[in-house]
């Protein structure tokens, strides 16, 4: 992935400089096409053909998610408790239809700002809100049979709160310099902290929250998992290549910290 994804956006850095993509001129926006402008006829089709089944294939995991999601855990269990089989397919229809439509509309004329960071950074940046309390509680959740569902709702709800003091608030209440972050320009005439880092600060203040209400609790949960310790073993050349990885990231924060 890190080849797929970030090889082909050093390459149009590396050939912009050199005056080699001038349609990029004034707008970046245009760097993927511009790339493509490079390959032969046959694999320029392959690519075009490929980035739209990328698309397509993840519209549908979507959509397909959003009618499931309402359908079941919404409609049918608050709203038509007795729906038939026939009633929630044309629910869920609606409800994709109807998020299709919101969608449009939010970024018919850029309400989100999307094209002002980009959709992948957009989408990151977002997810971030939602994933460190997610990812706290399930891994507490897993692994630490004292953890208590009274933590996992304060872990979800602490996680996404503590998303958006560090996203949003932070650089204004305690300071664009600290020693856990430094805030940066964010071309607004205000400050930020990168949200990669803004995600790690939420999930480990978290994680000291989701365990502190733990130990309010029994010693050991009676629904705690209980897992197989055989699921995750590796083979020793997998092991390597997880050291070396985690070296490597290890290496780019210590850089570039």
């Amino acid at each position: 992935m890190p080849v797929i994804v970030m090889l082909p956006g050093i390459a149009a850095y590396v050939l912009y400089q050199g005056g080699h993509l001038p349609q990029l001129v004034g707008g970046k926006d245009g760097a993927y096409s511009a790339m493509l402008t490079f390959l032969p006829t046959g694999l320029k089709g392959l690519s075009v053909a490929a980035l739209t089944a990328a698309i397509v294939a993840s519209l549908a995991g979507k959509v397909n998610s959003i009618s499931t999601i309402y359908t079941l855990d919404v409609h049918k269990k608050y709203i038509q408790k007795n729906a038939g089989e026939r009633q929630q397919v044309n629910i869920g229809r609606l409800a994709v239809f109807a998020a299709m439509v919101l969608a449009v509309m939010f970024t018919w004329n850029d309400v989100l700002g999307i094209g002002g960071v980009g959709g992948f950074t957009y989408i990151q940046k977002y997810t971030g809100f939602i994933s460190p309390g997610v990812f706290a509680m399930f891994f507490l959740g897993m692994f630490w049979k004292r953890t208590t569902g009274t933590a996992a709702i304060v872990g979800v709800l602490a996680g996404f709160f503590l998303s958006v003091l560090f996203n949003e608030y932070a650089p204004a209440l305690f300071g664009n310099e600290t020693f856990l972050y430094t805030a940066y320009p964010n071309g607004k005439g205000l400050y930020e902290i990168p949200f990669h880092i803004c995600m790690g600060l939420s999930f480990l203040f978290t994680m000291i929250l989701m365990v502190g209400v733990s130990f309010a609790g029994p010693k050991v949960n009676p629904k705690a998992f209980e897992l197989d310790t055989e699921m995750f073993k590796v083979k020793p050349q997998t092991t390597v290549l997880i050291i070396i990885t985690l070296l490597i990231i290890a290496a780019l924060y210590v850089k570039f910290w």
